[in-house]
This record gives structure tokens, C-alpha cells and sequence, in this order.
């Protein structure tokens, strides 16, 4: 079979791999339909995430259709059309009975290394390095399904690929960040990154009933996404957020901030800029929390911090003194898809929302390298790609 491969920093390739098998009782073998890029993907394509090697297959926003089940699967046959979430549920440890799917104490068999980073391990991700398990990903005519029977969300009749794809991690990312933010009727709501997770967010926030929800960027064409889909923009490369926020609040800030940025952050000229360059180009930092520092000094007292943006190990400078002088609390943590993919579902065939909004970009698996490269890059007004294998 094809897949987009790692290769190193910057280098992904569409090589050639054994198609996969089933290696265990409860997998399914899955041929993939439609896979999508993520602003994640960019963190190994940048050189962020520590253990990825070459020969890796790319991509955890992956749907398709069932093409074998081994003796162990009871919920799924050939045939069935899924869509899969990027993290990988056992189904039956405390944190699945719970439905924190993406702290499964079983799917990650490389647990023991992380633990030693974060404490705990959580689950195994599909296409995300070798701290996560070393799964293969979805940018892939075939991907083999462990604990297939949990890890998976049936496709009703009558909705599109493109329609359903982006339940396997984007907009229930969005949703998540908006749930743990506790947004409602009344909130004022500040997303920094106008990209595909916080347009989701965006879309969440509105679902949920918040009255004004603001988002800062600087990439022209997001920003219009984002006004389109019912934000009040703010342009961060020609006012400083705080300020424009501290306006447009009077003075009162936004209850609710999501970072939907994450370990990539770039801050606009600022000192903080320049540090967090120096401490990651000479890895003694693993992350550019300019976000992260601006949403904290932009919440409301008592307000709520939620971040969706992935970060990974250590960042500096950061301003606990304002979180504990305001009394913030802060929610954060990769996506329990399974707990919100359902409900998140029956909004789509409901009319309540449709996910196709941002594809900006599609092409095969041929084209993925290339439109890597044009997405990080935000170049032709490439907000997010869609590949057919």
C-alpha cells in the first residue's frame, strides 16, 4: 500500500508499505476512504515531537470502510463504514468505563516512556510518535484498528465522507474546548487561532449558546472564516489583543479564553518571541507558549483557561503569579472523541451544523507532501486539506 511517511524534519514521502494484517484478536483492518491534515501532524513535520522514527506512516484524522475483523471483534464486520477516532480506546479500563477515553490506562504500549515525562501515561494515537504507542496512521490506503470494538464510530446512511471525517478529532477537539471552558448562554468567549480546531471551537461555542465569542489572528482568510461563522475578529498583527479586548469588554475581559494555538506560537515582535525561539531552536524548552501567556493576562477574574493546543513536556515564563492573583482554573488534555462524537453526530444529521465549512484544499495521498508544505506554510489560503487514497 502507499502512505505518507516520516523521514525526518520536514521530509514526508509517499512510500510504499506491507498492507497490514490482523496481529491480534481485537483488530479490524480498515481501508481508508478519506484522511485529512491536522495542525498536530505539523508538530512532527517541525521537528516538536520527540520519538518519531523514519519509516513512520502520518495521519490520526482517518475514516473508511471495515475490510477485515479478527475473531475477537463483535461489534463490527466487513463493510461497515467507520470513522476513527485518533485516540485509541481499550473499552474497558477505569478511564473508558468513565469516558476519558483519551487517558486509557491499555492502548499505549510505550507507556512506561512517557509516564517517565508526564507521570502518567495516556492512550495510544494513531500516527503520533513513539511516546503514543508507534501506530501506524491514517495517511494510508489501509491501517490496522487495535481494540477495534471501542475504537470506532458507525457512519448512518445518507452523510458524505467529508460531512462525518473531521469527527475523529477536530471538531470534538473544538467541543471539548468549549465544554471545558463551561461556555453557555451568556459567556463571553476569547479562542486564540482562528485555524481548524478553534473554527470548531468557534462552531461549538455558538452551539452551546455563548453571547460574544471573539477570535485573534493574523491569517487574513481564518479571520474571514471566522467572521463568516459569527466571531468578532481581532487581528492581533494590528492591535495587541489585551487591549482591543479590555476595549471591547469594557474593561471587564472575557470570562472564557481557549488557546486553540498550542507549542507553536508565534508572538508578533514581543521579547517573549525572541525567548522562546532562542530556548527552542536549543531544545531547552519544548514549546512557544506565547498563547498560552497572553489568554491568561486576557481572562476575567475567576474565570476559566481551556487549552485544546497541544503542548508537550516544558515551557518558561509562565505567569502563574496572574493565574493565581485572578484565581483561574484551567481545564486542558487530548480529546475524549468517543464521549462527544455521538451527540456531535447527531448535530450533522440535523442540519445544526456542517463540518465541510473550512475544506479549503483536497487531492490523493500523492499530493500529500506537497500540501503539508502549503498548509504549515498558509500559503494559496490553505486552511485544511482533505486526501483521498
Amino acid at each position: 500500500m502507499r502512505a505518507v511517511t516520516y523521514h525526518g524534519t520536514g521530509d514526508f514521502r509517499v512510500d510504499t508499505h506491507p498492507d497490514p494484517v490482523i496481529g491480534d484478536p481485537g483488530d479490524a483492518i480498515l481501508r481508508v476512504t478519506s484522511t485529512a491534515i491536522c495542525g498536530s501532524d505539523l508538530h512532527m513535520f517541525d521537528g516538536f515531537m520527540p520519538e518519531m522514527k523514519s519509516g513512520d506512516i502520518m495521519g490520526h484524522e482517518f475514516m473508511g470502510i471495515v475490510e477485515d475483523v479478527g475473531s475477537g471483534v463483535g461489534n463490527l464486520k466487513k463493510g461497515d463504514r467507520v470513522v476513527v477516532p485518533f485516540t485509541i480506546n481499550c473499552g474497558h479500563c477505569h478511564w473508558c468505563k468513565t469516558k476519558q477515553f483519551s487517558l486509557c490506562d491499555e492502548s499505549n504500549p510505550d507507556a512506561e516512556k512517557l509516564a517517565l515525562i508526564t507521570g502518567q501515561a495516556g492512550a495510544g494515537l494513531f500516527g503520533f510518535s513513539h511516546l503514543y504507542g508507534g501506530y501506524a496512521g491514517g495517511q494510508a490506503e489501509y491501517v490496522r484498528i487495535p481494540f477495534a470494538d471501542a475504537t470506532h464510530l458507525k457512519v448512518p446512511d445518507g452523510l458524505t465522507d467529508e460531512q462525518v471525517l473531521f469527527l475523529s478529532d477536530i471538531f470534538p477537539t473544538g467541543y471539548q474546548a468549549a465544554v471545558n471552558a463551561e461556555v453557555g448562554p451568556g459567556s463571553v468567549v476569547a479562542i486564540w487561532g482562528a485555524g481548524p480546531v478553534g473554527l470548531f471551537t468557534l462552531k461549538s461555542c455558538k452551539l452551546l449558546g455563548a453571547e460574544r465569542v471573539f477570535v485573534i489572528d493574523d491569517v487574513p482568510e481564518r479571520l474571514k472564516l471566522a467572521a463568516e461563522n459569527g466571531a468578532e475578529v481581532i487581528d492581533r498583527s494590528q492591535v495587541k489583543p489585551y487591549d482591543a479586548l479590555m476595549e471591547l469588554t469594557n474593561g471587564m475581559l472575557p470570562d472564557k479564553v481557549i488557546d486553540a494555538v498550542g507549542l507553536e506560537a508565534h508572538g508578533t515582535g514581543v521579547i517573549d518571541t525572541v525567548y522562546d525561539k532562542v530556548k527552542t531552536a536549543t531544545f531547552q524548552e519544548t514549546g512557544r507558549p506565547h498563547v498560552l501567556r497572553e489568554a491568561i493576562m486576557c481572562c476575567r477574574k475567576g474565570g476559566i483557561v481551556s487549552i485544546p493546543g497541544v503542548y508537550a513536556a516544558i515551557v518558561d515564563k509562565f505567569p502563574i503569579g496572574s493565574a493565581f492573583a485572578k484565581a483561574l482554573t484551567f481545564r486542558m488534555g487530548q480529546t475524549h472523541v468517543m464521549q462527544h462524537a455521538p451527540k456531535l453526530l447527531e448535530h450533522i444529521q440535523e442540519g445544526r451544523i456542517d463540518p465541510t465549512f473550512l475544506i479549503t484544499h483536497r487531492g490523493s495521498l500523492a499530493d500529500g507532501p506537497d500540501l503539508y508544505k502549503q498548509f504549515r506554510d498558509k500559503k494559496d489560503d490553505c486552511v485544511k486539506v482533505v486526501l483521498t487514497p
